[in-house]
């Protein structure tokens, strides 16, 4: 036992602490919606690479609480040490696994580096006990890569060709500001594909393809993101964008592999939520301010979870055929993207100042959110109160 009182260390977009509680209560809060959305069917096995935060964390809670799979996710936390609590992401498999045995569900996480050997290594052993894979979802988001060989590649996030100059949030101060950010070099863009890119995915797919754990008519999804215009110098034509697209680029091949088995694979381009990577991208959590104001007025907004759940609901359960674009992609970002969203958001960029912030964005919802991550500002705990700390990652482990 190791009980302690847990405050927020939060500083810009990052957070040097946890809390235990806070973390469950999101898992749980989570859960509630996959239960009330009473999705049919079943899925056998489920893995989830990428799978202790954001998309990756609820496509593993749709797969197990909501159609029943075994689920195995992949995570790269830290565990709680010394008195020091775990990562957010730690504490949110935790009860998520802890939740699952509770109900005679299977839900195991294995932490480490997802692109190292070792780790696929254990992905395949667990494999050969649960079965293989019905579905795979690849969400990870990593700033480094580590390959066998030892070269380490470090992502940039970056503008491509010229400096970016824009409009920019400083979140220490709560102000608008101006962002200069110089071009990136093709050292610096090789980097960021090859940790953000498909490669990695690919790599996956084909280990488990030659392992024998790919079932029979299996999908496979990756997650994308494309976002609106107002961020495009800085994400989509950015450094960030080139690995999203050479994550497009793969699905072709992930889908022959996939196809050989009865099977296919999909990348799903999915709305803006905020997470701590995104919310170190200048212009980003100023823009998502204003968006999520916009769809909340119109009534289309949605969080992680009601994400996922019309993922699977829609498009990717047990006999749904996806919608696609006409780049074969899945398109959840299509109420961010609509016109009648966009065309307010883009009067409103225009206008955004400090002072015109509380009129024209959602700021003190954002600002939830990110908290909300690391498990404060949520309701119903006493932050005053001391919380279990040590926790194991996996249910009778």
């Amino acid at each position: 036992m190791s009980l302690q009182v847990v405050q927020p260390r939060i500083r810009g977009f990052i957070s040097l602490s946890a809390h235990p509680d806070g973390c469950a209560a999101n898992v749980r809060e989570q859960v509630e919606v996959i239960e009330r959305a009473r999705l049919e069917g079943s899925l056998g096995t489920v893995l989830v690479i990428g799978s202790t935060t954001g998309y990756g964390l609820a496509s593993a809670l749709v797969a197990c609480f909501g159609y029943g799979a075994k689920t195995l996710g992949v995570g790269f936390e830290k565990a709680p040490e010394g008195g020091k609590t775990g990562t957010a992401g730690w504490y949110n498999a935790a009860e998520a696994s802890r939740l699952a045995a509770e109900q005679g569900r299977t839900y195991c996480t294995i932490n480490g580096d997802a692109f190292s050997d070792e780790v696929k290594r254990e992905v395949v052993d667990a494999l050969r006990a649960m079965g293989p894979a019905d579905t795979v979802i690849y969400s990870l988001a990593a700033p480094r890569r580590r390959d066998p060989d030892g070269t380490v590649w470090n992502s940039a996030l970056k503008p491509i060709g010229e400096a970016y100059h824009g409009r920019a949030f400083d979140l220490r101060n709560e102000t608008v500001t101006e962002a200069s950010i110089e071009a990136a070099t093709p050292e610096e863009i090789e980097a960021t594909v090859k940790v953000m890119g498909g490669e990695d995915w690919l790599a996956w797919m084909r280990l488990l393809s030659d392992e024998g754990l790919i079932a029979p008519g299996a999908r496979a999804i990756a997650y994308s993101y494309i976002g609106p215009e107002v961020s495009a110098p800085i994400y989509r034509r950015g450094t960030i964008g080139k690995a999203k697209e050479h994550l497009e680029q793969t699905a072709p091949e992930v889908d022959a592999l996939m196809r050989a088995h009865g099977g296919a694979a999909w990348v799903s381009v999915n709305k803006s939520v905020v997470t701590q990577a995104s919310s170190a991208i200048p212009a980003v959590p100023l823009y998502m301010s204003v968006a999520f104001r916009v769809m909340k007025a119109q009534g289309v907004h949605e969080g992680v979870i009601e994400q996922i759940v019309r993922l699977f609901k829609d498009h990717a359960g047990p006999g749904r055929e996806p919608a696609t674009d006409e780049q074969g992609r899945i398109r959840l970002d299509d109420r961010e993207m609509a016109d009648s969203v966009q065309t307010v958001v883009a009067e409103s960029w225009d206008r955004i100042s400090t002072e015109t912030m509380s009129e024209l964005a959602d700021w003190d919802g954002y600002k939830r959110d990110f908290q909300k991550l690391f498990g404060f500002g949520v309701d119903g705990i006493d932050y005053d109160q001391p919380s279990e700390v040590d926790r194991p990652l996996n249910a009778g482990a």
